[in-house]
């Protein structure tokens, strides 16, 4: 049963256990007062929920950079003080998340909310912060920016980091208060050299006049200390899955359910869909390496939608609705579950000019 008060916002998250700190998928539902997580049993929400996180009195982190190897978490700090880690598919996700969260949060209190709109339009850099001071800060070893080997455009390059991670590392180090203030302090990190950018994305937008566009807010945009740069390395390096497939544009992203093959169980997976190459891969949210467990190239593929009528031949278990199929030209069948109507129709309309 939903709860009175209209449903805010649904859809997969990542949450981190109480007691065991293992990592699992629910499906939340925010609601004015709180925000209901439920568990998926063969592919479907079961009716009541598993848990409930009360909004009042709640503090929101968003960035959190807790999790070295989860750069997309929000933590919720409830009044009780029990702290809630949550993470989603992808940047754009967790902030309109963090926002819709921050918002029922402050419902009653008005001001607030009128404060978070003026906190997130006004800049103005504090007067006694020194650049030498945050790049001491960014090269710390332990709390300093990750710095991790990243693909562009077929390119290796070792010791990166992307635009929107140090976006969110300037932000939980309260060195900016807001995205917008964060991207202009790292406009003037890259103006004054300390950080420079690597690879076609992030050193054409360095072609604009005006400051606050020259740096990326984004996780497609490499950059690297300036001192510290490496030429790129050869893209043969030894890596499981073949790099080219991974170094295609990111289409689109986010959490679907999928039937297994060999036991046609459903499992939550992180959808990723890349252009030239054109690929599909998936990720296991629960898991912390960045690696697909399973991707196909999309060339030659057929996607369709099934008849929300009844269950699908070929599907298993009493999975109904917004599913879609994809055959790949080696006839394998993928059978894929989206979340509505209206988010599986935009993933086959994604797919369909890539196959």
């Amino acid at each position: 049963m939903q709860e009175a008060g209209g449903v805010l916002k649904e859809g997969f998250l990542v949450k981190r256990g109480h007691i065991v700190h293992n990592w699992k998928v629910r499906w939340f539902v925010l609601l004015q007062d709180k925000l209901l997580y439920y568990k998926l049993e063969g592919g479907k929400k079961e009716p009541s929920p598993k848990g409930r996180i009360l909004l009042d009195g709640c503090t929101i982190t968003c960035p959190c950079l807790e999790y070295e190897n989860r750069p997309l978490l929000i933590k919720l700090k409830t009044k009780t003080n029990t702290d809630y880690f949550l993470e989603c598919c992808s940047r754009e996700e967790r902030d309109s998340w963090a926002l819709d969260i921050t918002g029922a949060i402050h419902a009653g209190h008005p001001v607030q909310v009128q404060e978070l709109h003026r906190m997130k339009n006004s800049f103005k850099l504090l007067a006694n912060i020194s650049l030498h001071h945050i790049v001491d800060k960014m090269h710390d070893s332990s709390t300093g920016m990750k710095l991790t080997p990243n693909m562009e455009q077929g390119n290796r390059y070792k010791e990166t980091f992307t635009g929107s991670a140090l976006v969110d590392w300037l932000i939980s180090n309260s060195f900016a208060v807001s995205r917008f203030e964060a991207v202009t302090l790292a406009s003037m990190l890259m103006e004054e050299n300390f950080i420079k950018p690597v690879g076609a994305r992030s050193i054409e937008a360095t072609r604009y006049s005006d400051l606050s566009e020259q740096f990326l807010d984004d996780s497609t945009a490499l950059y690297m200390f300036a001192e510290s740069y490496k030429k790129k390395i050869s893209s043969k390096e030894d890596l499981q899955i073949n790099i080219s497939e991974l170094s295609g544009t990111i289409v689109k992203q986010g959490y679907l359910v999928k039937q297994g093959h060999k036991r046609k169980n459903w499992k939550v997976r992180r959808f990723v869909l890349r252009a030239d190459p054109a690929f599909l891969h998936y990720y296991d949210p629960t898991k912390e390496e960045n690696r697909p467990v399973g991707g196909f190239s999309l060339r030659g593929c057929l996607v369709s939608a099934l008849e929300d009528n009844g269950v699908p031949t070929g599907v298993k278990g009493n999975v109904q609705g917004n599913l879609f199929k994809i055959i790949t030209k080696n006839d394998i069948h993928y059978y894929i579950q989206a979340s509505s109507k209206a988010e599986r129709a935009r993933w086959i309309e994604a797919i369909k000019p890539l196959t």
